[in-house]
């Protein structure tokens, strides 16, 4: 009995030209089947009458390809590379065989006959098990800003490196907003999106990538959810969603339009002359970005502005909201220290101020410093000096008033005192 192995391929000519011999089809009607003439259908058909299935396997099959490489040859490339290159890879060693060996023959058969033979590892392709799928742009204006920094020369020799923040909008491509600043850190970052809100109002979502001033990447994060960075917080109370980019593919848009200022923007500030961050960015606002959107943004594919308006809260503690919260407390003689410095608390405060109470420093965008305790300003002076000790606490507390009670004489807090005094009389 002799067994035979077919393709798919082969089983379905296998079907339609056993139809053919039965006369359930004619040679027409398998040819629009298979893909093939007329004249080829009746071969294959008198083919199978003469030998039967195997006649419709590949003929090819099992035989040694006319294409292949002589043993000798192969022989002669490995001694070359062992002997003269024996840690090259593939593509300068396929080069080399050529230009001084003589020896034509293409990079991937030189990676095969180097891999066979131990001359060459290959690495594994990781973006063979990540599956990427182009996403359409959203559908309204605001609804999600592609957000970056980029270092670069941007006023080529005539100034130092400088970190162009940038935000555009995903579903017109316009810029939405772009400033230069000395870096990607916070307080830059909290500049920018303060200046955007107040311009644009509340966008939905953020996308952006995982730097450390967007997101916290320690690995005890993924399972404290509590441990956020001063940008996430910010977003949190004003309520953005923060998307985090696993790849710069993921948020391409704004790493296309980084490739694109630094063609077309450096350009245009050479030409205007322009050599200082502070001339660029009002020379962005006024001049750049109008006519860039104007000549590149498309129109969305509905017309609402997802762009929400800044409450009463978001109005009255949008500077508290984009500043820097730390937390601490207050020691037994009601000072803070905060960076090498003491804050004296006053007597007299908005609410009731107990020892060991965590309060929260504010230091704002203009170097202001608020003391905060459940949402109520503290008031405080700074201290020149670090305060000395206090061995006895005559202050319970702060509170909003002088204290004007006065305990009765017989008061249990007095009776120790009164039997003290009789004690020395006698």
């Amino acid at each position: 009995m002799t067994f035979l192995t077919m393709s798919h391929q082969e089983m379905d000519r296998l079907e339609i030209v056993t139809k053919v011999v039965g006369s359930e089809l004619v040679a027409a009607e398998a040819a629009e089947q298979l893909g093939l003439s007329v004249r080829q259908v009746k071969r294959l058909k008198k083919r199978f009458r003469e030998d039967g299935a195997t006649s419709l396997i590949h003929r090819g099959r099992g035989q040694p390809s006319k294409r292949k490489l002589k043993p000798a040859f192969v022989n002669k490339i490995i001694t070359t590379i062992k002997k003269f290159y024996p840690d090259f890879g593939p593509t300068l060693a396929c080069e080399k065989l050529f230009k001084k060996h003589q020896i034509k023959v293409s990079k991937e058969t030189v990676r095969k006959i180097m891999t066979a033979n131990n001359l060459w590892k290959t690495k594994p392709n990781k973006r063979n098990h990540q599956h990427r799928a182009w996403r359409p742009r959203k559908e309204h204006y605001g609804s999600l800003e592609q957000y970056d920094g980029c270092y670069h020369h941007w006023f080529e020799d005539r100034s130092g490196e400088y970190c162009l923040l940038l935000s555009v909008d995903d579903a017109t491509g316009k810029i939405t907003q772009a400033r230069f600043e000395d870096h990607e850190g916070v307080i830059p970052t909290f500049r920018f999106w303060k200046r955007y809100i107040e311009h644009h109002g509340k966008p939905t979502a953020i996308y952006l990538d995982k730097f450390s001033t967007y997101k916290i990447n320690h690995p005890s994060a993924k399972d404290n959810y509590d441990l956020i960075t001063q940008f996430q917080r910010a977003c949190q109370d004003l309520g953005i969603q923060l998307i985090s980019a696993h790849s710069p593919e993921a948020k391409g848009r704004v790493e296309r339009m980084f490739k694109t200022l630094q063609d077309r923007l450096v350009k245009e500030l050479r030409l205007a002359g322009i050599s200082d961050p502070e001339t660029a960015n009002t020379f962005l606002e006024e001049k750049f970005i109008p006519e860039f959107n104007v000549q590149f943004s498309v129109i969305p594919e509905k017309t609402a502005d997802f762009h929400r308006s800044l409450t009463e809260y978001d109005q009255k503690n949008i500077d508290s909201i984009f500043s820097l919260h730390s937390q601490r407390t207050v020691m037994n003689d009601f000072t803070i220290q905060f960076k090498n410095q003491y804050f004296q608390l006053d007597q007299q405060q908005p609410l009731t101020v107990c020892r060991k109470e965590t309060i929260r420093v504010e230091e704002h965008l203009d170097g202001i410093i608020i003391l905060r305790l459940r949402d109520k300003e503290l008031a405080y002076h700074r201290l020149p000096k670090r305060p000395e000790k206090e061995r006895v606490l005559k202050i319970p507390a702060l509170t909003t008033s002088k204290p004007t009670y006065r305990p009765p004489a017989d008061h249990p807090w007095r009776k120790q005192f009164f039997r003290n005094n009789m004690n020395v009389k006698k």
